[in-house]
Protein backbone atom coordinates (compact mmCIF):
# COMPACT_ATOMS: atom_id res chain seq x y z
CA UNK A 1 0.00 0.00 0.00
CA UNK A 2 1.29 3.45 -1.27
CA UNK A 3 1.44 6.41 1.78
CA UNK A 4 1.90 10.11 2.48
CA UNK A 5 2.79 11.41 5.99
CA UNK A 6 -0.20 11.69 8.11
CA UNK A 7 0.89 15.21 9.00
CA UNK A 8 -0.05 16.16 5.19
CA UNK A 9 -3.69 14.07 5.25
CA UNK A 10 -4.41 16.22 8.05
CA UNK A 11 -3.74 19.46 6.80
CA UNK A 12 -5.87 18.58 3.67
CA UNK A 13 -8.68 17.56 6.17
CA UNK A 14 -8.36 20.30 7.97
CA UNK A 15 -8.55 22.71 5.67
CA UNK A 16 -11.38 20.87 3.65
CA UNK A 17 -13.25 20.74 6.66
CA UNK A 18 -12.70 25.05 7.57
CA UNK A 19 -13.98 25.80 3.82
CA UNK A 20 -17.23 23.57 4.33
CA UNK A 21 -16.94 20.45 2.80
CA UNK A 22 -19.41 18.37 3.67
CA UNK A 23 -18.43 15.40 6.71
CA UNK A 24 -21.40 12.90 4.50
CA UNK A 25 -19.50 13.40 1.72
CA UNK A 26 -16.39 12.02 2.88
CA UNK A 27 -17.69 9.91 5.51
CA UNK A 28 -16.85 6.13 3.60
CA UNK A 29 -13.22 6.84 3.86
CA UNK A 30 -13.20 6.00 7.21
CA UNK A 31 -10.56 9.89 7.63
CA UNK A 32 -10.94 9.46 11.86
CA UNK A 33 -9.44 5.99 11.91
CA UNK A 34 -6.85 7.33 9.43
CA UNK A 35 -5.68 9.96 11.59
CA UNK A 36 -6.30 7.81 14.65
CA UNK A 37 -3.93 5.07 13.53
CA UNK A 38 -0.68 5.08 15.16
CA UNK A 39 1.40 5.01 12.36
CA UNK A 40 3.14 8.34 10.73
CA UNK A 41 1.79 7.35 7.57
CA UNK A 42 -1.36 7.63 5.83
CA UNK A 43 -2.71 5.16 2.96
CA UNK A 44 -2.72 7.51 -0.78
CA UNK A 45 -6.19 5.63 -2.04
CA UNK A 46 -8.76 7.54 0.50
CA UNK A 47 -5.94 10.70 0.11
CA UNK A 48 -6.50 11.06 -3.62
CA UNK A 49 -10.45 10.45 -3.55
CA UNK A 50 -10.32 12.99 -0.75
CA UNK A 51 -8.75 15.59 -3.37
CA UNK A 52 -11.28 13.99 -6.29
CA UNK A 53 -14.44 15.33 -3.41
CA UNK A 54 -13.17 18.51 -2.49
CA UNK A 55 -12.67 18.95 -6.66
CA UNK A 56 -16.52 18.39 -6.44
CA UNK A 57 -17.39 20.31 -3.80
CA UNK A 58 -15.50 23.50 -3.09
CA UNK A 59 -13.75 26.54 -4.76
CA UNK A 60 -11.31 26.12 -7.65
CA UNK A 61 -7.56 26.36 -6.46
CA UNK A 62 -7.63 24.22 -3.22
CA UNK A 63 -4.41 22.70 -4.22
CA UNK A 64 -3.02 26.62 -4.21
CA UNK A 65 -4.38 27.37 -1.04
CA UNK A 66 -3.53 24.08 1.10
CA UNK A 67 0.18 24.01 -0.65
CA UNK A 68 0.89 27.45 1.27
CA UNK A 69 -0.67 26.07 4.45
CA UNK A 70 2.58 23.16 4.66
CA UNK A 71 5.19 24.05 7.67
CA UNK A 72 8.46 22.30 7.78
CA UNK A 73 7.58 20.65 10.89
CA UNK A 74 5.16 18.71 8.49
CA UNK A 75 7.55 16.91 7.15
CA UNK A 76 8.75 15.17 10.26
CA UNK A 77 12.84 14.63 10.17
CA UNK A 78 12.87 15.67 6.25
CA UNK A 79 11.69 19.16 7.07
CA UNK A 80 14.22 18.90 10.00
CA UNK A 81 16.69 18.71 7.67
CA UNK A 82 15.68 20.73 5.20
CA UNK A 83 16.14 23.86 7.72
CA UNK A 84 20.13 23.24 7.94
CA UNK A 85 20.42 22.40 4.51
CA UNK A 86 22.56 25.75 3.30
CA UNK A 87 20.19 26.77 0.18
CA UNK A 88 17.32 25.33 -1.61
CA UNK A 89 19.15 23.91 -3.97
CA UNK A 90 21.52 22.02 -1.16
CA UNK A 91 18.22 20.91 0.32
CA UNK A 92 17.02 19.19 -3.14
CA UNK A 93 20.15 17.91 -4.17
CA UNK A 94 21.25 15.78 -0.90
CA UNK A 95 17.91 15.49 0.24
CA UNK A 96 16.72 13.78 -3.08
CA UNK A 97 16.91 9.96 -1.86
CA UNK A 98 15.20 10.30 0.88
CA UNK A 99 12.08 12.03 -0.11
CA UNK A 100 10.52 8.56 0.46
CA UNK A 101 10.38 9.25 3.94
CA UNK A 102 7.15 12.26 2.90
CA UNK A 103 5.77 9.25 0.13
CA UNK A 104 6.79 6.69 -1.83
CA UNK A 105 4.77 7.86 -5.05
CA UNK A 106 6.66 10.66 -6.12
CA UNK A 107 10.41 11.13 -6.61
CA UNK A 108 12.03 14.51 -6.70
CA UNK A 109 15.03 15.99 -8.73
CA UNK A 110 16.89 18.98 -8.81
CA UNK A 111 18.54 20.13 -12.45
CA UNK A 112 21.14 22.68 -13.06
CA UNK A 113 20.81 24.45 -16.67
CA UNK A 114 23.28 27.26 -16.81
CA UNK A 115 21.46 30.60 -15.73
CA UNK A 116 18.61 28.22 -14.81
CA UNK A 117 17.65 25.35 -12.53
CA UNK A 118 14.82 23.68 -12.33
CA UNK A 119 12.92 21.04 -9.57
CA UNK A 120 11.05 18.53 -11.20
CA UNK A 121 8.27 16.35 -9.57
CA UNK A 122 7.91 13.03 -11.05
CA UNK A 123 4.53 11.18 -10.52
CA UNK A 124 2.12 9.81 -12.71
CA UNK A 125 -1.42 10.98 -12.39
CA UNK A 126 -3.83 8.58 -13.84
CA UNK A 127 -6.56 9.83 -11.84
CA UNK A 128 -7.65 13.38 -10.76
CA UNK A 129 -6.87 13.27 -7.29
CA UNK A 130 -3.20 12.35 -8.02
CA UNK A 131 -3.43 15.71 -10.48
CA UNK A 132 -4.52 17.56 -7.56
CA UNK A 133 -1.97 16.11 -5.60
CA UNK A 134 0.90 17.07 -7.73
CA UNK A 135 -0.70 20.61 -7.79
CA UNK A 136 -0.23 21.02 -3.77
CA UNK A 137 3.12 19.56 -4.15
CA UNK A 138 4.72 22.01 -6.54
CA UNK A 139 2.70 24.92 -4.48
CA UNK A 140 4.41 23.38 -1.22
CA UNK A 141 7.50 23.05 -2.97
CA UNK A 142 7.71 27.11 -3.50
CA UNK A 143 6.43 27.54 -0.06
CA UNK A 144 9.09 25.35 1.80
CA UNK A 145 11.95 27.67 0.18
CA UNK A 146 9.99 30.42 1.04
CA UNK A 147 10.14 29.16 4.89
CA UNK A 148 14.11 27.73 4.75
CA UNK A 149 15.13 31.39 2.93
CA UNK A 150 12.85 33.68 4.10
CA UNK A 151 12.76 35.60 0.94
CA UNK A 152 10.08 35.37 -1.46
CA UNK A 153 11.40 33.82 -4.18
CA UNK A 154 9.42 32.84 -7.33
CA UNK A 155 9.76 31.43 -10.43
CA UNK A 156 10.22 31.68 -13.97
CA UNK A 157 7.73 29.47 -15.47
CA UNK A 158 6.01 26.67 -14.08
CA UNK A 159 4.52 23.20 -15.62
CA UNK A 160 2.25 21.05 -15.02
CA UNK A 161 1.81 18.08 -16.82
CA UNK A 162 -2.07 17.24 -16.70
CA UNK A 163 -4.49 19.23 -18.66
CA UNK A 164 -5.39 23.27 -17.88
CA UNK A 165 -7.98 23.84 -15.63
CA UNK A 166 -10.99 26.28 -16.55
CA UNK A 167 -8.88 29.39 -14.20
CA UNK A 168 -5.65 29.63 -15.22
CA UNK A 169 -5.29 32.66 -13.76
CA UNK A 170 -5.64 31.20 -9.91
CA UNK A 171 -1.85 30.18 -10.91
CA UNK A 172 -0.75 32.80 -12.52
CA UNK A 173 -1.37 35.17 -9.27
CA UNK A 174 0.11 32.81 -7.01
CA UNK A 175 3.26 32.36 -8.68
CA UNK A 176 3.77 35.30 -10.53
CA UNK A 177 5.28 33.74 -13.85
CA UNK A 178 3.51 32.16 -16.61
CA UNK A 179 1.91 28.11 -16.14
CA UNK A 180 1.77 25.86 -18.53
CA UNK A 181 -0.28 23.17 -18.90
CA UNK A 182 -0.26 20.02 -20.55
CA UNK A 183 3.79 19.42 -20.56
CA UNK A 184 6.28 17.10 -20.29
CA UNK A 185 7.14 17.13 -16.50
CA UNK A 186 5.53 19.05 -13.12
CA UNK A 187 8.14 21.61 -12.50
CA UNK A 188 9.36 24.82 -11.45
CA UNK A 189 11.95 26.72 -12.73
CA UNK A 190 14.50 28.94 -11.41
CA UNK A 191 16.95 31.46 -11.79
CA UNK A 192 19.95 29.62 -10.42
CA UNK A 193 20.92 32.41 -8.39
CA UNK A 194 17.75 32.15 -6.50
CA UNK A 195 18.31 28.12 -5.85
CA UNK A 196 21.47 29.84 -4.14
CA UNK A 197 20.08 31.98 -1.94
CA UNK A 198 21.32 30.76 1.87
CA UNK A 199 19.00 29.45 4.69
CA UNK A 200 18.21 31.44 7.49
CA UNK A 201 19.39 28.56 9.65
CA UNK A 202 22.12 26.85 7.53
CA UNK A 203 24.47 24.86 9.70
CA UNK A 204 26.72 22.15 8.24
CA UNK A 205 27.62 20.07 11.41
CA UNK A 206 23.89 20.00 12.66
CA UNK A 207 23.00 19.30 8.90
CA UNK A 208 25.96 16.31 8.86
CA UNK A 209 23.64 14.89 12.13
CA UNK A 210 20.20 15.02 10.77
CA UNK A 211 21.25 13.16 7.47
CA UNK A 212 22.27 10.24 9.36
CA UNK A 213 19.33 10.08 10.61
CA UNK A 214 17.60 10.15 7.75
CA UNK A 215 19.74 7.76 6.60
CA UNK A 216 18.81 5.11 9.31
CA UNK A 217 14.55 5.98 8.59
CA UNK A 218 15.55 5.78 4.75
CA UNK A 219 16.98 2.17 5.48
CA UNK A 220 13.71 1.00 7.58
CA UNK A 221 11.43 2.45 4.85
CA UNK A 222 13.76 -0.43 2.59
CA UNK A 223 11.32 -2.82 4.87
CA UNK A 224 8.21 -1.57 3.38
CA UNK A 225 9.57 -2.64 -0.29
CA UNK A 226 9.56 -5.91 0.80
CA UNK A 227 6.27 -5.54 2.03
CA UNK A 228 5.05 -4.42 -1.34
CA UNK A 229 6.69 -7.53 -3.24
CA UNK A 230 4.47 -9.91 -0.73
CA UNK A 231 1.72 -7.57 -1.24
CA UNK A 232 1.19 -7.85 -4.59
CA UNK A 233 2.69 -11.79 -4.82
CA UNK A 234 -0.49 -12.55 -2.36
CA UNK A 235 -3.01 -10.15 -4.54
CA UNK A 236 -1.90 -11.99 -7.63
CA UNK A 237 -2.37 -15.70 -5.49
CA UNK A 238 -5.61 -14.41 -4.95
CA UNK A 239 -6.71 -13.06 -8.25
CA UNK A 240 -5.24 -16.03 -10.64
CA UNK A 241 -8.17 -18.46 -10.44
CA UNK A 242 -10.06 -15.67 -12.40
CA UNK A 243 -6.94 -15.32 -14.79
CA UNK A 244 -3.90 -13.47 -15.08
CA UNK A 245 -4.76 -9.95 -13.78
CA UNK A 246 -3.18 -6.71 -15.88
CA UNK A 247 -0.45 -5.00 -13.65
CA UNK A 248 -2.94 -2.02 -13.65
CA UNK A 249 -5.79 -3.31 -11.65
CA UNK A 250 -2.69 -4.40 -9.04
CA UNK A 251 -1.79 -0.97 -9.11
CA UNK A 252 -5.40 0.73 -8.33
CA UNK A 253 -5.69 -2.21 -5.63
CA UNK A 254 -2.14 -0.92 -4.22
CA UNK A 255 -3.19 2.75 -4.79
CA UNK A 256 -0.57 3.47 -7.18
CA UNK A 257 0.29 3.77 -11.35
CA UNK A 258 1.03 0.76 -13.05
CA UNK A 259 4.47 2.56 -13.93
CA UNK A 260 4.84 3.02 -9.95
CA UNK A 261 4.29 -0.39 -9.77
CA UNK A 262 6.71 -0.97 -11.99
CA UNK A 263 9.89 1.01 -10.91
CA UNK A 264 9.06 -0.05 -7.47
CA UNK A 265 9.51 -3.69 -8.11
CA UNK A 266 12.08 -2.79 -10.66
CA UNK A 267 13.89 -1.75 -7.58
CA UNK A 268 14.06 -4.95 -5.86
CA UNK A 269 15.01 -6.53 -8.90
CA UNK A 270 11.97 -8.38 -10.73
CA UNK A 271 8.94 -7.40 -13.16
CA UNK A 272 5.61 -7.42 -12.90
CA UNK A 273 5.57 -10.04 -15.51
CA UNK A 274 8.96 -12.50 -13.45
CA UNK A 275 6.82 -12.06 -10.41
CA UNK A 276 3.17 -13.48 -12.17
CA UNK A 277 5.28 -16.34 -13.40
CA UNK A 278 7.25 -16.84 -9.75
CA UNK A 279 3.74 -17.15 -8.04
CA UNK A 280 2.31 -19.21 -10.60
CA UNK A 281 5.29 -21.39 -10.56
CA UNK A 282 5.10 -21.42 -7.04
CA UNK A 283 1.12 -22.26 -6.87
CA UNK A 284 1.74 -25.06 -8.98
CA UNK A 285 4.52 -27.30 -7.90
CA UNK A 286 2.66 -26.84 -4.22
CA UNK A 287 -0.39 -27.93 -5.27
CA UNK A 288 1.53 -31.14 -7.69
CA UNK A 289 3.59 -31.67 -4.40
CA UNK A 290 0.66 -31.76 -2.04
CA UNK A 291 -2.48 -32.29 -3.22
CA UNK A 292 -4.31 -34.93 -5.76
CA UNK A 293 -6.07 -32.03 -7.68
CA UNK A 294 -5.61 -33.04 -11.25
CA UNK A 295 -3.84 -31.22 -14.33
CA UNK A 296 -6.33 -29.06 -15.50
CA UNK A 297 -7.88 -27.63 -11.83
CA UNK A 298 -4.38 -26.77 -11.01
CA UNK A 299 -3.77 -25.11 -14.41
CA UNK A 300 -7.23 -23.32 -13.84
CA UNK A 301 -6.37 -22.24 -10.11
CA UNK A 302 -2.71 -20.80 -11.61
CA UNK A 303 -4.54 -18.22 -14.43
CA UNK A 304 -4.73 -20.80 -17.83
CA UNK A 305 -7.43 -21.22 -19.53
CA UNK A 306 -6.28 -24.53 -21.27
CA UNK A 307 -4.35 -27.22 -19.95
CA UNK A 308 -1.98 -27.38 -22.66
CA UNK A 309 -0.57 -23.74 -22.20
CA UNK A 310 -0.16 -24.55 -18.66
CA UNK A 311 1.83 -27.69 -19.98
CA UNK A 312 4.01 -25.83 -21.70
CA UNK A 313 4.36 -22.96 -18.94
CA UNK A 314 5.54 -25.62 -16.20
CA UNK A 315 8.00 -27.12 -18.71
CA UNK A 316 9.64 -24.25 -19.25
CA UNK A 317 10.22 -23.16 -15.63
CA UNK A 318 10.73 -26.90 -14.65
CA UNK A 319 12.40 -28.83 -17.27
CA UNK A 320 9.35 -31.48 -16.36
CA UNK A 321 5.82 -31.67 -17.49
CA UNK A 322 3.42 -31.04 -14.55
CA UNK A 323 2.66 -35.45 -14.31
CA UNK A 324 6.69 -35.87 -14.54
CA UNK A 325 6.85 -33.31 -12.22
CA UNK A 326 4.56 -35.12 -9.29
CA UNK A 327 5.83 -38.68 -10.05
CA UNK A 328 9.31 -37.37 -9.36
CA UNK A 329 7.88 -35.67 -6.21
CA UNK A 330 5.79 -38.47 -4.80
CA UNK A 331 8.56 -40.92 -5.36
CA UNK A 332 11.43 -38.24 -3.44
CA UNK A 333 8.78 -38.05 -0.99
CA UNK A 334 7.89 -41.84 -0.31
CA UNK A 335 12.02 -42.47 -0.35
CA UNK A 336 12.71 -39.62 2.58
CA UNK A 337 9.57 -41.42 4.51
CA UNK A 338 11.00 -45.09 3.75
Amino acid sequence: MSFVLKSIFKKVVDQAEREGLPPEAVSHLGIEDILKNESKYAPTVPFFELYEIIDQYLDPGFSIRVGQLMVLDDYDVLGLAWKTCLSPRDMFKRCDRFFILMTDTQLYKVQDEGETGSITIYRDAPRRGIEISNESSIVATLTVIHKITGVDIRPLKVSFVHNAPENIALYEDYFSCEVQFGQKYNRLVFRSEDLDTKSLKADQSINHFMMERLQEKAEGIEVSANKLLNDTQNIIKDALPSGIPFAAEIGRHLGMSTRTLSRRLSEKGTTYRQLVQDTQQEISTELLKNTSETISEIAFQTGFSEQSAFNRAFKRWTGQSPLEYRKSSKSTTFGLNG
